[in-house]
């Protein structure tokens, strides 16, 4: 499921609403972002686990993808294994921003698009199967809205999509060491039975009490054989992960920030390692500069209920680590176009 939107994000001090999670509800939307069952009810397992009936659970769910709380449940894929990714921004005037952001989000393959605090303003993500159809995209964009965009691959991944831990007084105690993955191409060789899946699940399982054996229904397998597959894909590092995938904004963590800096090429890697063990930091990784009109190379961001929350948690991690002494800037969202997982496929017949 794929939302676009016009959502302002809160002004300084604003605070969040409260979602009023808590006990069963929380722990599925929480808990369960990483190991989702991969049994044939997954649903009825995590109700036994809770205490709930299945109905109330599947209830539960359904309610939270109608009103947006969470995206799918579904796999996370690995940056770099498949296709070609990178992350995009054209410096837009404020008075053509609405119309330049709905060209932009009308593109399939385009799964993230927010406005930030910058001269360089419209911030998105284009997924594409290879990196001709990916160029065709950027440039497809260029010719249509009249500004030229500027392309910033990732070259090494530190923290990307591990979850999002809910709970802000612990956020990620258990941290995950630093992963490096090299920028490129991959073409989407997949075998055809490989493609026919992941293509079924960019949207995510089905609410249903046997999800496994429906999305098997749709590419000819069995539920059983889905499952094995799904596991498969996380044993080899395809999926970042397979679960529940949360929408920030709608929980209440209505202010982010992504926070950039030029630091040298030879100590980035460290930096960035450094920074992706900060319990503040939801995502963290090196992108490659685009000079003389972007000169910054190691990103990071910070998620929180208010925006003075997002600054002092910024402010805190750059002093451990001196990383002010570089040239930086702080770029905060204002407003959401659009938030869905990446589409490399079509979907199934």
């Amino acid at each position: 499921m794929c939302r676009h939107h016009a959502v302002a994000a809160p002004g300084r001090g604003e605070q969040a609403r409260d979602t009023g999670l808590a006990g069963v509800g929380f722990a599925l939307l929480n808990d369960y972002q990483h190991g989702f069952p991969l049994v044939e009810q997954p649903f009825a397992e995590l109700a036994r686990r809770h205490g709930v009936d299945e109905a109330d659970v599947l209830e539960r769910f359904s309610g939270w993808l109608d009103d947006g709380t969470i995206s799918r449940v579904g796999g996370v894929l690995a940056p770099g294994r498949i296709g070609a990714s990178a992350l995009v921004a054209l410096a837009v005037p404020p008075a053509e921003v609405d119309a330049v952001a709905a060209r932009v989000s009308a593109l399939p393959e385009v799964n993230h698009n927010y406005l930030r605090e910058h001269e360089i303003n419209l911030w998105f993500v284009i997924t594409a199967r290879t990196g001709a159809d990916f160029s065709a995209v950027v440039t497809r964009i260029e010719r249509e809205t009249g500004y030229p965009a500027i392309v910033l691959p990732l070259e090494e991944a530190f923290h990307i999509d591990l979850g999002f831990d809910l709970d802000a007084h612990k956020r990620r105690a258990c941290r995950p060491a630093a992963e490096v993955r090299p920028a490129g191409d991959r073409p989407c060789l997949l075998p055809a039975v490989a493609e026919r899946l992941l293509g079924a699940l960019q949207d995510g399982l089905p609410i249903v009490p046997r999800p496994y054996a429906e999305i098997g229904r749709r590419v000819e397998l069995s539920g059983e054989r889905v499952s094995e597959m799904i596991s498969d894909w996380l044993a080899d590092g395809t999926f970042k992960r397979f679960g529940v995938v949360v929408r920030h904004h709608e929980l209440g963590f209505v202010a982010n920030a992504m926070c950039v800096w030029d630091v040298p090429d030879h100590v980035a890697s460290a930096l960035g390692g450094a920074l992706a063990r900060e319990p503040g930091v939801t995502l963290c990784y090196r992108r490659r500069r685009a000079a003389p009109v972007w000169r910054y190379n190691l990103f990071c961001m910070i998620h929180g209920r208010a925006r003075d929350e997002v600054r002092a948690i910024r402010d805190a991690i750059t002093g451990r680590h001196g990383l002010d002494r570089w040239p930086h800037a702080t770029l905060f969202s204002t407003r959401r176009f659009k938030q869905c997982g990446a589409r490399y496929f079509g979907r199934p017949a």
